[in-house]
């Protein structure tokens, strides 16, 4: 199976770099992994409602350049579905029996996703109803993934 992270911004902290290069590595026993990052815009303090949506416009746009046909898009979204952690290795793994072959997880940035990338998405995904760094839920994000295959492999993860 092919995992590819859509992520808007750089990652510009050492420490993120770090743990997610470690879980790239922990996960490449279970999956292809590919992560892309798109260009960020800038959000002047202040910035009205139209500001904002045009914002996440245009970083949806470089979102959906990367998203290939075919593949099952989860996006990362306040408004989504929570899981546990053994409810995403289920999906992850009902998708694989599925045939799915490609599955592409979407991590928005700091305004979150545009409606166009929202609409693209086959499942909404939410990992807490609090708002994280969008550069940390990278790292969150890949430790998930790589538990969620642990736990479809029967091998032991922490509770």
């Amino acid at each position: 199976m092919k995992i590819t992270v859509v992520a808007v911004g750089k990652l510009k902290e050492k420490f993120y770099q770090q743990a997610v290069e470690e879980y790239a590595k922990r996960l490449s026993r279970y999956c292809r992994l590919e992560i892309l990052q798109v260009a960020d815009e800038k959000t002047p303090d202040g910035a009205s409602g139209t500001v904002e949506r045009q914002i996440k416009e245009k970083e949806g746009k470089r979102i959906l350049s990367q998203i290939k046909d075919g593949a099952y898009v989860i996006a990362l979204a306040i408004q989504g579905e929570m899981l546990t952690s053994e409810g995403l290795a289920d999906r992850l793994s009902g998708l694989a029996v599925k045939g799915t072959g490609h599955i592409v997880f979407v991590i928005g940035g700091s305004l979150g996703l545009s409606d166009e990338v929202l609409q693209r998405a086959d499942y909404h995904l939410s990992f807490s109803r609090m708002t994280f760094p969008h550069q940390l839920m990278r790292v969150i994000l890949l430790e998930q993934v790589y538990r969620s295959f642990r736990i479809q492999n029967g091998e032991p993860y922490h509770k």
